[in-house]
This record gives C-alpha cells, structure tokens and sequence, in this order.
C-alpha cells in the first residue's frame, strides 16, 4: 500500500471521528425543530404609524428586548427572539402547550395609565347618550361592565414603575391581585394625584382596558397601589410579569404562527425516522442486489454520507455562530433524499467502470477511467441542485430552511463519499489484492431506440397535460392555494373516534363561521381539519368539547397567515423559483458553451415543475411553501437528470465525429438509458417511503415530488434532448 493512499485512508478516518464527535449524542448536538417537539413560532409586526420617526427607529430593538424580558420570566427553555427587518420580530418558544396564555403574555402592549374619573351625572350621561365631551372617553370596566367617564390625558403612567408582583387579597377570599410598586419619582408624583383628589375615583387602565376604578380615601404617600379584578393565579402572574418588564413601544400584531401541539410532534418524529428507515433501507438493499460488491461499497458511502449529514448540523454552530443546528421534519425528508439522490453518483460511476470493463480493460484501468468519466456529470449536476438548494435557503422561512440546509450538506457530502471514500476504498482493495473482478447485475443492455422520432408526440402530450394543471389553477383561484399564501387560520383537531362532520357543521354554524371548510382525512378520519378566515380557535375549541364530551378532543396544530404575510410569502416563492431558473440557465449555459442546451434543460424542469403544481390543484392538494419547496427540488433533481445526458452527448460529439446531433442524442439518451431508471427507480423509493410513511404534514411535499421525479426522467428523455436538436442552427455540438 502506496503512502498516498495511506494518507487518504488516515484522512477519511479522521473526518468519521470528526463527524461522529459532532452528531452522537445526537439529542444533545443537534436541536429539534418546533414541528418535531411542538412549541410556538411567531412573526410578529410592530405598529410603527403613530410613531415619530425617532421613536419608529428604535421601536424594533426595544420589541425584542421588552418581549424577551417577558418570555425570561414566564421560563420558556430555549426561545429565539430576533428581529427580522425593521419592524418585526420572530419568536420560537419550543414546548409551549399554553398557546392563547403565551400570546396574551406577548402580545400584550401593557400601557399602563392612571385616569381620574368623572362623577358628573349629567356629563356621564352625555356620554352615554352619545355625546362625549371633549378631553374625556367613555369606557366600561373590565370588573362590572360599568360605564365610566375618564379623563383622556393620564395623571400618570406605568413609566414610573418599579415593580410589580402577586399577593393574595384576603378581605376578598383570597382572590389574586397585582401588586404595584413606583420609584422614587412615581411615588412622588402619585402621593400628590391621591392627595389632590381625594373622594374623586381613580381609573387603572392597561391597553385601553379599565382593570378596576377604587375611590381615592386619603393621600398615598407609600408608593403602592393594587389592581384588582377577576384573575385566576396565572393571568395575575402574567400582568405582573408585562409591567414589571416594561410596556412594548408599540402595539403589535401577529402576521403569521404556526403552533404544534406536542401529541402531533411525538407523531411528526416516529413518521418521519419510520420513513427514513425505510427508505434508507430500501436504497442500501437495492444497491447491494444490483451492484454487488460495488453496490456494497455504495452502501459505505451511503452511511458515511447520513454520519456526515448529522454531524455537519452538530458543527453548523461552531462554523457559523448565528445558525443553530436544528432538525426540521422537512429536514428530516431532506436527509432521506439527499441519500436518494447521492444513489445517483454512486450508479454513475459503478455504469462507467462496467462500460470500461467490457471494453477488455484491466480492473484498476477501468476503476480509474471509470471515476474519470463520470467526474463531470456527477460536478455539474449536483452543482445545480446546489443552486436549487441555496435559493431556497435565502428565500424560504422556518422549517424550509431546514429542508436547505440538510439537503446542502447531504449533496456535499454525496461528492465527497461518492468521489473519494468508494474510491479509496477501490484503491485499498486492489492494493491488497482482495479485488480480482467487479460483476454487477446488467438488466437493460444496449437499447437502440429511436426516441428523437417521436418527439411531437410528447411534445403534444406535455403540452396538453401543463394547459389542464394552468386552466385548473385559474378557475380555482385563490381556492388552490394554501394559507400561507392566501391568509387565514388552520387548526387540526385529534378525536378519539372518528366525528360526524355535519355536527362539526353546526358548531361552526353556532359560532358564525359559516365560511369555514371542513376537512377529514381518509386515512386518518379522527383528525379534522378547520380553516377560518379569522382566530377563534379558544371559543372553538371549548365549544367542540362542550359538544363532543365523551372524544377527547386534542388541538394537533394551529397556523394563521395574516394576508400582507401570505401575499409576501406567495411573492418570495414566486422569486425562488424564478431566480433558481435563471441560476441554472446561466450555470448550464456556461458549462456548455451552447445557449440551446441551457434553454432546452430549463424549459423541461418548468414543465417538471408545471405539471406537478398542476396534478396537486388537479387532486384538490393546496399549494403552499411545502409545495414550494418541493417545486424547487423537482427543478434540481430534473436539470440533474438532464446534465447526465448532456454529459454524454458531449463526450460522444469528441469519439464519433461523423454522426449527425440527431445520431448522437439518441445514441447518449440510450446509453444513459440503465442509469435514468436506476436512478429514479431508487430516488422514488426514499420519496414513496416519505409519502407513505412520513404523516399528514409531509403528504403534498412527498405527493409532488413523486409526481415531478417521474415527469423529469420521462421530460429528460422526451423534452429536453429533442429540444435541443430542434433549436440548433447546426448538425454538430
């Protein structure tokens, strides 16, 4: 054994143990995404128009400092608060089961004012009447619904707090109440209110809301006041907790949220590991049948690249300190097919080396020509699936980030195990002379079809299926997209058998929400899925338990899209894919030298792309950003494909000089014909096992990539080599 090939094996060694330090323990290297172990995530927009421009500057900073106080003291484990832009702020608090407690706690301006009240019969009955004078409001009070005319300027506000805690009134039977303590400058100036005004009323108002209104007996010279009213211990603890940190600059209001209740996480992360086993499991059979020895082989790389995927999320924090390493359920679909398509490096070399043995070369010959030839097209295709993949990262929000991220580091990772590691391991088994031969199973030999011929046929048939998706998609409307897009409020509900829908029906009848869809899964009829046009999830969830007493009801996840939110989610995919086509034409066109192969291989991915979108409005599947993405992995996976051939046809204009471009893609298209299928044969198996295996949540991601990997083998074949025959000036590449 050589010394280069020692330092290789000593390299790759080193790099195992460097990736299994950083994955194993696994639960505490890499952290789960809010969809695996439930919990919050909120975009939050602070309301900057009533703000000077000053105070507009600020306001942002001080949202997430005053929010992040709060979230302290209630002891959320592990939140993230960061502010995104100018004026809004995204908040993930992982486990948090208490939803409408953590957006009240949040949510919550808690401007505090005190406001002396009117006791004039005759103004109190102007306001009534409908007539409030000027420099007074009419309000009611939280406690008795008491009208209460107050003066509009605050005698005093909660700036001049200093603390703020619970105690137990015992004249009330024990009934909680907030206890308020001002500073040295508050208390001044609210001994001197209280001494000016005695016998007068005082009104406590937080957010425009009257908490209670006492009469004023005597001068409170100590600083402190109470405000009472009817709390239970936990909403004492958290109006405590909002004024003792501070008043938000702003009020603010939710743009989008997405909460997963810990029952559908536990659920989210036994489909999603089932799925990646089974497809890991499937691909690493396949390759070892097929293949043989070398499928073997593959196998190694294959698990190296899963060890190298894991341990690239545990390093993410140490290379780049603001990225934390967490797992998303889209991450985890993300794992399962970047193996999946690392299968297609492995397929490429393994058909290269057998062509090179049955031209009667000597094994390590051919091993190396092999790995030679097959260098280019596995470099530029996973290059621009790597585009696919950065756009999607810096176009995409939360959990599609994950699916990115986890998809970069797998393609990566595929390179390396793919080029590298099966070669090393090759290298070392002909060095000790344990390698003689390398049989491998050849069930598609030597095709010689004429597939140029039939182009028109397929074009037509293209054609017409994309013309079905498009009209689908504009009589539907707005109705074949999701929320994320569109706005509105989802929320999925758990029953313990299976409801009637018509008495779901009337629930929502009762509550005014005529305009709601209903809809129960097929597979799973016990869980039900409401959208809204507006949040009323608390009354809906009391009043499906008050009428289904005996079900158990569980609240599995709640998301709403405001519609400024939808309508930028909707045009940040729009971008995605519209600067990931171009990424790729560029790409393409460069390594080519010939525009026409780069328009012909964009044209068949938007076909790709085109008649998945149009099967999923075709089968009433909404378009979300899960559709998003799996529309921008489609385009990766079929200019992937595509490059293939181009590879091939490439090589064979430089070996058969004499055969016309006609000649030639069909020749290529034939050869590459075994690895076509071979590859997205076993690509569909991870997708298939996603699809079967991976849940509700994941169902129109892996439905769209099973419908979008096989229309991008059969637009390889089909769309995109005859189109590149067809825009050629001349016969030759």
């Amino acid at each position: 054994m050589g010394k280069r090939l020692a330092y290789k094996i000593i390299f790759i060694l080193a790099l195992i143990g460097l990736f299994a330090y950083y994955s194993f323990p696994l639960q505490k290297k890499i952290n789960l995404g809010l969809d695996l172990q439930g919990g919050m995530h909120l975009l939050l927009k602070v309301d900057t128009s009533k703000l000077s421009d000053k105070a507009k500057a600020d306001a942002g900073d001080r949202a997430v400092e005053v929010i992040r106080n709060r979230i302290d003291a209630f002891g959320v484990r592990e939140p993230s608060i960061q502010k995104q832009g100018e004026d809004e702020v995204v908040v993930q608090l992982p486990g948090i089961t208490d939803r409408q407690r953590a957006l009240d706690l949040i949510g919550k301006t808690a401007l505090l004012e005190f406001k002396l009240v009117v006791d004039d019969p005759e103004k109190l009955k102007l306001g009534l009447a409908g007539t409030v004078p000027d420099g007074y409001e009419l309000l009611r009070s939280e406690e008795d619904s008491e009208p209460l005319l107050i003066e509009k300027t605050a005698a005093l506000t909660g700036d001049g707090l200093a603390d703020a805690s619970v105690r137990f009134d015992q004249s009330s039977f024990n009934q909680p109440v907030v206890s308020l303590r001002f500073n040295p400058e508050g208390a001044k100036k609210f001994a001197e209110i209280t001494a000016a005004n005695v016998g007068k009323r005082l009104a406590i108002v937080l957010d425009g809301k009257v908490q209670s209104a006492p009469r004023i007996k005597e001068a409170i010279p100590s600083g402190e006041a109470v405000i009472s009213g009817r709390f239970t211990a936990e909403q004492a603890q958290d109006l405590a907790i909002v004024l003792r940190v501070g008043a938000l600059p702003a009020p603010m209001y939710i743009e989008e949220e997405r909460t997963i209740g810990p029952l559908l996480g536990q659920d989210s992360i036994n489909s999603g590991v089932k799925a990646s086993l089974i497809g890991v499991g499937l691909v690493l059979v396949f390759m070892a049948v097929y293949y043989l020895l070398a499928g073997l082989v593959a196998d190694v790389a294959l698990l190296l690249n899963l060890l190298f995927v894991l341990g690239g999320l545990g390093m993410l924090p140490f290379i780049f300190p603001g990225i934390s390493a967490t797992l998303t359920l889209p991450g985890i679909a993300g794992i399962a097919l970047s193996l999946g398509m690392a299968v297609d490096a492995n397929v490429l070399i393994n058909e290269r080396i057998r062509e090179e043995i049955a031209t009667g070369k000597p094994l390590r010959t051919a091993i190396a020509n092999g790995y030679g030839r097959a260098f280019s097209a596995i470099f530029d295709s996973n290059i621009t699936t790597l585009i696919a993949a950065f756009l999607l990262f810096q176009f995409g929000t939360g959990p599609i980030r994950g699916f990115a991220v986890t998809l970069t580091i797998g393609l990566l990772a595929s390179l390396f195990t793919a080029i590298v590691v099966t070669r090393t391991i090759f290298e070392s088994l002909l060095s000790l002379g344990w390698l003689k031969s390398l049989p491998m199973l050849h069930l598609i030999k030597n095709p010689k079809i004429d597939y140029i011929s039939k182009r028109r046929f397929f074009y037509a048939l293209s054609l017409i299926i994309t013309i079905a998706g498009v009209v689908s998609l504009f009589m539907k409307g707005e109705k074949a997209y999701g929320i994320d897009f569109t706005g509105g409020q989802i929320q999925e509900y758990s029953f313990k058998a299976a409801p009637s829908v018509d008495q779901v029906r009337k629930v929502l009848d009762e509550l005014n929400l005529a305009d709601a869809s209903i809809q129960q899964f097929k597979d799973n009829p016990r869980l039900v899925l409401i959208r809204t046009s507006e949040d009323k999830n608390k009354l809906l969830t009391e009043k499906l338990q008050q009428t289904f007493p005996d079900q158990d009801i569980q609240v599995m996840r709640i998301e709403r899209v405001g519609p400024i939110a939808g309508q930028h989610l909707k045009s940040k995919a729009v971008y995605a894919l519209v600067w990931s086509l171009v990424g790729i034409l560029i790409y393409v066109a460069f390594r080519f030298k010939h525009f026409n192969f780069a328009i012909a291989g964009v044209i068949a991915l938007l076909h790709d792309v085109l008649v998945a979108m149009g099967v999923l409005v075709m089968t009433s599947r909404p378009l979300d950003l899960l559709s998003v993405t799996a529309f921008l992995t489609i385009a990766g996976f079929s200019i992937n494909d595509t490059i293939v051939i181009y590879d091939r046809v490439r090589e064979n204009s430089r070996l058969y000089r004499k055969l016309s471009l006609y000649e030639l893609i069909n020749l290529s298209v034939n050869q590459c014909l075994g690895r076509t299928i071979l590859t997205s044969g076993v690509t569909l198996l991870c997708v298939l096992s996603i699809f079967l295996y991976g849940g509700e949540v994941l169902s129109n991601f892996s439905f769209a990539l099973l419908v979008g990997f096989l229309c991008g083998a059969y637009s390889t074949v089909f769309i995109a080599s005859p189109l590149v025959l067809a825009w050629s000036k001349k016969n030759t590449v």
